[in-house]
């Protein structure tokens, strides 16, 4: 394993602070140095950039995050069973680690810093989808935030980066790619982790898109909301709850009324969002 700084090993730090990990707090721990500072590495430059982690726990990536070169760490911290190992790390890098405690779904990244933003994280399984819902569909565009590096269940993983045709396609993944480039880095065997969960993470990367296409955003989550939320039945049947003259409107966005969800790419998403956002 990676010995990157002259901090004690993470099994060490757990077992002293007494960090055992809660399913409540939607903790897995990832101890292996490797790993944690692969993640690091393929956020690119953070040098000029603040940093800002969710759930660091008892501060693997954290620290691989700061040896890498991050100017500044904010981590958001909800366990404050962890605030004293994380507060000994703050210590060793000479400041360059803000710790916030309290609920990452109740701070906006935005507010926490000045300058260019990346978040990377091992997000908590419990509020990851909830936390990145929330960064992708803030009102301003181009984000505060230049790039997004998250883990997640790998089946969360494929949502987020589904296509027209893919299994996993859904109204994650129209969201994340109407106004992200989207990619899988790599997987984590769930060994890595303690304690190992049952399924396979995987490193999503987000990079926002200068110019998405033009979208009424509340639009584009009301129509994917409806569409996949009864998924195996036609636009007509899925989209009439909508507004009562459905099927033109479907019509109007240049779609089959015939056609279901699954078969309608991101474009097609942001037509019937215009078209369902007339009066």
């Amino acid at each position: 394993m990676a010995q990157i700084d002259d901090l004690p090993p993470l099994r060490e730090v757990i077992a002293e602070h007494g960090l055992d990990a809660r399913k409540s707090l939607g903790q897995n721990f990832l101890l292996d140095l490797n790993l944690t500072s692969r993640i690091a590495r393929s956020a690119g430059d953070l040098s000029e950039c603040t940093v800002v982690e969710v759930g660091p726990g008892p501060g693997g990536l954290t620290r691989a995050l700061l040896a890498a070169g991050a100017k500044k760490v904010i981590a958001i911290e909800k366990d404050t069973r962890c605030l004293p190992a994380l507060d000994q790390i703050s210590q060793h890098y000479g400041g360059r680690l803000e710790v916030i405690e309290g609920d990452a779904l109740k701070h906006n990244p935005a507010d926490l810093a000045d300058g260019p933003i990346k978040i990377i994280a091992n997000l908590p399984y419990n509020v990851g989808t909830q936390l990145l819902l929330g960064w992708l569909t803030t009102p301003e565009w181009p984000p505060f935030w230049t790039s997004l590096t998250l883990m997640f269940q790998k089946e969360v993983g494929q949502r987020i980066v589904g296509q027209t045709g893919d299994k996993a396609y859904g109204r994650l993944g129209v969201l994340a790619n109407w106004r992200c480039h989207t990619d899988i880095l790599f997987d984590l065997n769930p060994k890595a982790f303690t304690p190992p969960p049952k399924v396979i993470s995987a490193v999503v990367q987000l990079h926002p898109r200068e110019t998405p296409l033009e979208c009424p955003l509340k639009a584009l989550e009301r129509v994917t909301a409806h569409a996949f939320g009864q998924r195996r039945k036609m636009l007509r049947a899925s989209l009439k709850g909508l507004k009562p003259d459905a099927e033109a409107r479907i019509e109007a966005a240049g779609l089959k009324p015939t056609a279901r969800a699954e078969e309608i790419d991101v474009a097609g998403f942001v037509a019937l969002a215009h078209a369902f956002d007339q009066d």
